[in-house]
């Protein structure tokens, strides 16, 4: 009976502590006490909510694992968040409009399910000495962050860092992004580098100053660079096949584009308003577009001597002389030829445009016309409001 009074009472507070580890679905916590108090758990079976009135920093030690969400929604009073032996988030980790947060420390955290992050002006550094490095999606947009350290990712399946206007540099060590990739609108001179990665689906970069994607060989999706006011070279050496559509538009500094091992692209293939592009244009294997090949620019020249077939609207504009590549493109041009959608190659034009937009040419296959301006000018078959929707349906 002695034996009774004592282990009784003894499992009762064993299973007391057991229940505030465990919740069906989420805790909240008020303020440092409540933090406080998980601290007896090893791991925490549940989803954990700082409240939006919470003023205290929140340190939530001693848990290893958090099998649900870990969550501050619109908590303009937090500054300080940790967890110092935190390992892993089961759930989303998940910082929205926490505006004065200025220290994030989970310095043991290596696995997540997602972050989504966003509202977070004052979050300048992460405090993530081991680093994540499993996650299924990260989406980090409008904070001060100057740098990503601390998320050393070896897998992920998208990826989206916007707006984030202090940040310098995105790395990441990933060979597969399954799902999107967003680089957009971050710092003026935020270099993306992705040294490892040989497959991704959707790829999208605005406003960066550096890509490197020295592996890439296959896009399964889109792949696009838009204005991005300083970078001047994408180089991607091993890229052999983008899914999608191929989109190199409004770069103000680009000079230099190559793909040397590209062969295929299932959309269009669009180089657009990039006026420092005055050079070649030079796809040595390219050889199939299932979509609209769209250039207008500056360049002066455009090979393409594998080229085998283009289904959609072909159109080739610049202000420079491109006379004898648009006599070769034009002797390969025809619904039974490779090239078979509308076509129009325009050289020395004031007023390089896009697919569609050719005007005042003969039409009829294989006609040419010789303008005021001195450039050559081609169509094929359909011009004027015909031609425009034509094109736009290739596209």
């Amino acid at each position: 009976m002695s034996f009774l009074r004592y282990a009784l009472p003894a499992l009762a507070a064993v299973g007391s502590a057991s229940a505030a580890c465990s919740v069906q679905g989420t805790t909240t916590i008020q303020n440092a006490g409540d933090a406080g108090a998980l601290a007896t758990c090893t791991t925490f079976t549940g989803s954990v909510a700082i409240a939006t009135g919470t003023t205290d920093n929140i340190a939530i030690n001693n848990v290893r694992a958090i099998t649900g969400d870990l969550v501050a929604e619109d908590v303009p009073g937090l500054t300080q968040l940790s967890g110092d032996s935190l390992t892993s988030i089961g759930g989303a980790f998940t910082l929205q409009g926490v505006q004065i947060l200025a220290d994030l420390s989970f310095p043991r955290l290596v696995i997540v399910d997602t972050i989504s992050w966003g509202g977070l002006p004052n979050l300048q550094s992460l405090d993530f000495t081991t680093g994540i490095q499993n996650a299924t999606s990260v989406d980090i947009e409008n904070t001060g962050l100057q740098s990503l350290d601390g998320v050393n990712l070896g897998s992920v399946n998208t990826f989206t860092v916007v707006n984030n206007g202090a940040l310098q540099t995105v790395s990441l060590n990933v060979t597969e992004i399954s799902g999107a990739l967003d680089i957009s609108y971050n710092g003026d001179n935020t270099a993306a580098s992705f040294p490892n990665l040989n497959t991704a689906l959707n790829m999208t970069f605005r406003s960066i100053s550096n890509l490197s994607i020295p592996r890439l060989e296959t896009v399964n999706g889109s792949f696009g660079v838009f204005e991005s006011q300083t970078i001047q070279y994408i180089n991607a050496p091993n890229l052999t096949e983008v899914e999608g559509t191929v989109s190199i538009i409004n770069n103000e500094a680009l000079a230099n584009i190559s793909f040397p091992s590209l062969t295929t692209i299932g959309g269009g293939f669009q180089i657009q308003k990039n006026p420092a592009l005055d050079g070649s244009l030079v796809f040595p294997e390219l050889m199939a577009v299932a979509g609209a090949l769209d250039f207008y620019g500056n360049f002066t020249d455009v090979q393409m001597p594998a080229l085998s077939d283009v289904k959609g609207a072909f159109n080739i504009q610049t202000s420079g002389d491109v006379t004898d590549d648009c006599t070769h493109f034009n002797s390969i041009k025809g619904r039974n030829n490779v090239i078979k959608g509308p076509f129009a190659c325009i050289s020395r034009t004031n007023d390089p445009k896009g697919a569609g937009s050719a005007s005042g040419t003969s039409s009829g296959s294989g006609a040419q016309k010789t303008g005021a301006a001195g450039h050559l000018e081609f169509s094929h078959g359909l011009t004027g409001a015909a031609g425009v929707l034509a094109a736009i349906l290739a596209l």
